[in-house]
């Protein structure tokens, strides 16, 4: 029987072809029969814990190749951890509350807002949650993404809801939470309040003017005929300006400015000369800041006054260094104009249209006022100089449209109440990448107090209610319990269904007059608070999860989102972070680095990535990239990817297709009874297997991608086995070097399928339903290899490692002699080589040359023998390659003189025919 034919045969025939598309979903109905989860989870029961908690995506569309990337990232971390021997349980979440599902409800066209009520308008924002998330959950599930899918969390769910109102009334107990006028970010496009991690900064064309606004009491410091200058990108604000800000350290200079008297900062002095225009400034006198607080102004065009007043606000980055000051339009404004008892003016209302309380401006939209207000400072000389800049300003991040800083009542949560407590918690979190801790830190030490109310009715309500006799906002622990107990039978929408009787509990009275009328609190909180809550929500009430969670992972945007919120919620209710590590992750960019965008037609979308190549070479994908950086994704990308990925599939292929006569239990040979080159095979995997369980606890999947390619490609495909397919196709089925290199394999594919797992789920399980004596259902119920350091032998491995280097230039002369024709393929040839001292020592201590390089004959010269003339030289080496002579052994492709010798297989050689008897009849 020829074995050399049989098994090219069984290797053309064997499974695993490909066709990931196809394949990848039987697999999944393959899983889901199998409740695959549920056994995983099983097979862990009482093991250490690693809890990953999702954070949750947004329920409003298709999902993009940001989502995917970081479902992926989970998917491996989660996977790995879980062969690694924990019990690593992943809860999907989804976010469904906030503003775009409004809009998308409101413009969709199917309902008319108007018509119906709150209740009945939330129900219809419910429902188109709803479906996205079960649309996102097929596709995250077609990813070949583990988790408990039948039961995901959603932040809608009546429980998940109760636990939010709860985390709301701890923080209200410890007197985190207050109602205040305060500039916010406002959104007009949104009609509503915003908080920080809901603001993005994007090129926008700015007004940018100078203004005078003339001296009416200079406190005998400033002469009355002159003016100071302020400098302001935002027009619009002015019929709002109530005072002047300076620096009381910065001098300030009073000059005479082609005729006329002007006061501005002296170090800004030349740069605002040359932007105004004055072609003719002489100084006139000069003083500290200090020394202009309380001098009046005139506004420049309404009758009222104007005050100076000193801030360390003030800055000689730009303008002036005289600030135009409306505290009811900015953060610094409004603090220093407490100071100062300005009052607070906010004349824009929630659409973003002047109120009557700027004169002449009102019903505009601010942008067209403030076009009005630059024309009235022109005529009325006031206006000094007009450009335009280029400038990045805060837009809402929902709709895009710019934003505003505008006073309103809000709830907030004072954040500085417990800042330096999250600080501390920073320090404790363990970061991936390092940088994490400093961007975290700065954010939180820089922010200010949270403003979490929203004027809006898709949201979980603010559970306060206000006494309808004196207005005392009513909020109390027994208030608190009754609206979660309330919300977790009938969800949050019973908040706009009961009364506020039904709402309360029995015998409710206002703690400051007595009363017992009230009504509910309209506005509902900021999304952020929804996820935010969600390490309380999920985490504490899963019975298989647990407080804190090991790891949060997402993308590097959620340093202002999700990091932070809930970094602020865990640490006011609970005293800790609710995370022990933090890994985020880049954004995707296309093949040339742009940002995605449909308007470009770059974008990649994961679900055709999937129909087109599959989930595996996705999820390959994603562990071939560093992705704590921004990451490159493009059709030429992914089929760099695909043949990668191909190289891996192949070699797991050649593996099993040579392990069809093997029984692992029976089998296997020890170690001792190896050769060398067995043994260095299998220090070699154990090195792989070492650096790879390295770089997965350190979350370096882009490392395991690099080592278990270059493991198939190099040291496997171009070296052991090119050498041992000889011994594999040509030596007896029970020959002991058949069985030893089978062992070496076994062990290989074994290994390289389980450590692959992770990250191409569906290929391994592919492999492993092969794998002769697997035993477990799945892959996925088996735990990585362990490292046998026992198969480490320094010695042994310099030695073959030196040989690598060597063979490497005898394989470059071979490819020169079949260039010049000299020999065909490598068994045609016989080589003579020529060594240094110290290479004849090494070759020497090596058996059978012959097969280590894949030729028919090997002559070993002494040192200092003649080199014959056109040999192929090399450091401490020279080759020469001749023809080899004899006969092509028909079965084993070796040209020897042996061919022949045994009469009854006359196109064999003695080997072979050897072999032939000994099998005869099998």
């Amino acid at each position: 029987m020829d074995y050399g034919k049989t098994l090219n045969l069984l290797q053309t025939d064997f499974p695993m072809r490909g066709n990931l598309p196809q394949a990848e979903p039987k697999m999944l109905e393959r899983w889901n029969e199998m409740d695959i989860y549920r056994k995983v989870q099983e097979s862990r029961k009482g093991k250490p814990k690693f809890i990953l908690h999702d954070g949750p995506p947004y329920a409003n569309g298709e999902i993009h190749i940001g989502h995917a990337m970081n479902k992926i990232l989970k998917d491996i971390i989660v996977r790995f951890k879980t062969m690694q021997g924990y019990d690593a349980p992943y809860v999907p979440g989804w976010d469904t509350h906030g503003l775009p599902i409004e809009q998308a409800i409101a413009n969709g066209g199917k309902v008319d807002r108007k018509k119906m009520s709150v209740h009945e308008f939330r129900e219809y924002c419910k429902e188109y949650a709803l479906q996205w998330v079960e649309k996102q959950k097929s596709q995250f599930q077609r990813l070949m993404v583990r988790g408990d899918w039948d039961n995901p969390y959603i932040t809608l769910q009546p429980k998940y809801e109760a636990q939010q109102i709860r985390v709301f009334g701890e923080m209200v107990n410890k007197g985190y939470i207050y109602k205040g006028l305060k500039p916010v970010y406002w959104s007009p496009s949104s009609e509503s309040a915003l908080a920080e991690a809901e603001i993005e900064y994007q090129d926008k064309t700015s007004t940018s003017i100078y203004v005078a606004f003339q001296v009416q009491d200079g406190k005998g410091k400033l002469p009355e005929d002159a003016s100071i200058v302020i400098w302001t990108t935002t027009p619009w604000t002015l019929p709002a300006n109530l005072g002047i800000s300076v620096h009381p350290d910065f001098d300030y200079a009073v000059v005479l400015a082609d005729g006329k008297k002007y006061v501005l900062a002296a170090g800004l002095l030349e740069a605002a000369s040359k932007e105004i225009g004055w072609t003719d400034v002489q100084v006139l006198s000069q003083l500290k800041g200090s020394e202009l607080e309380f001098v009046l102004c005139k506004h420049p065009f309404y009758d009222r006054t104007s005050l100076v007043m000193v801030g360390e606000h003030v800055t000689l980055d730009a303008g002036t260094g005289c600030v135009h000051t409306a505290p009811g339009h900015g953060e610094d404004d409004f603090i220093i104009g407490q100071r100062y008892n300005l009052g607070v003016l906010c004349p824009v209302d929630d659409q973003g249209h002047f109120t009557a309380e700027a004169p002449g401006f009102e019903g505009m939209f601010y942008e067209k006022g403030g076009k009005l207000v630059t024309e009235m400072i022109q005529e009325s000389g006031h206006l000094l100089h007009m450009t335009t800049i280029q400038h990045q300003y805060p837009h809402d991040w929902r709709t895009k449209k710019p934003v505003i800083f505008r006073a309103t009542e809000q709830w907030f949560a004072s954040v500085d109440k417990f800042r330096q407590e999250m600080l501390d918690e920073i320090k404790r979190i363990q970061w991936t990448p390092n940088w994490g801790e400093v961007r975290l830190h700065n954010m939180i030490a820089d922010r200010g107090d949270w403003c979490i109310s929203r004027q809006r009715v898709w949201g979980v309500p603010i559970p306060i209610f206000y006494c309808r006799s004196c207005n005392e906002p009513v909020v109390n622990n027994d208030t608190i319990e009754h609206v979660a107990q309330i919300f977790e039978k009938d969800g949050s929408n019973a908040w706009f269904q009961l009364d506020e009787q039904e709402l309360l509990p029995t015998g409710t009275v206002c703690p400051k007059c007595g009363h017992d009328h009230f009504r509910k609190e309209t506005d509902i909180m900021d999304v952020w608070f929804d996820s935010g809550s969600s390490h309380v929500a999920v985490l504490e009430t899963r019975e298989e999860l647990q407080w804190p969670a090991d790891l949060y992972l997402e993308g590097s945007d959620q340093y202002r989102g999700w990091y932070n919120s809930s970094l602020i919620t865990g640490v006011a209710v609970k005293g800790q972070a609710p995370y022990k590590g933090i890994l985020s992750h880049g954004f995707t960019l296309d093949g040339e680095g742009r940002k995605m965008s449909k308007s470009l037609g770059n974008t990649v979308d994961p679900n055709k990535v999937c129909e087109k190549l599959g989930a595996d070479i996705l999820r390959l994908w994603v562990s071939s990239v560093d992705y704590q950086s921004d990451v490159r994704i493009s059709d030429n990308i992914l089929n760099q990817i695909t043949e990668v990925y191909r190289k891996i599939r192949n070699t797991l292929r050649f593996l099993l297709g040579n392990l069809y006569d093997f029984n692992p239990g029976t089998d296997r040979v020890a170690a001792e009874n190896m050769n060398e080159l067995d043994r260095f095979a299998s220090a070699q995997l154990n090195r792989m297997i070492d650096r790879v369980i390295k770089a997965y606890d350190s979350y370096e999947f882009h490392i395991v991608y690099q080592t278990v390619h270059h493991f198939c490609a190099v040291e496997l495909s171009a070296f052991y086995l090119d050498i041992i397919k000889d011994r594999l196709y040509a030596s007896a089925p029970a020959d002991a070097g058949r069985k030893a290199a089978q062992t070496v394999l076994y062990d290989a594919l074994t290994a390289i399928t389980k450590l692959i797992a992770p990250i191409l789920p569906h290929t391994s399980e592919e492999v492993w339903m092969h794998i002769p004596g697997a035993e477990l259902d799945s892959v996925q119920l088996s735990e990585f290899p362990e490292v046998n350091k026992a198969l480490f032998d320094a010695a042994l491995e310099s030695k073959w490692e030196q040989f690598i280097g060597i063979r490497d230039d005898v394989l470059k002369a071979l490819e020169e002699a079949r260039k010049e024709k000299i020999i065909g393929n490598s068994l045609s040839a016989a080589l003579h080589l020529y060594p240094d001292a110290d290479t004849f020592k090494l070759l020497q201590s090596f058996e059978q040359l012959d097969q280590l390089f894949i030729v028919s004959a090997v002559a070993l010269h002494e040192p200092g023998a003649q080199v014959p003339e056109g040999a192929h030289s090399f450091k401490g080496l020279s080759v020469q390659v001749v023809v080899a002579e004899g006969e092509k052994c028909e079965r084993c492709w070796i040209v020897t003189p042996e061919v022949g010798l045994d009469e009854e297989h006359s196109t064999l050689c003695k080997r072979c025919a050897s072999v032939m008897k000994q099998t005869a009849g099998v």
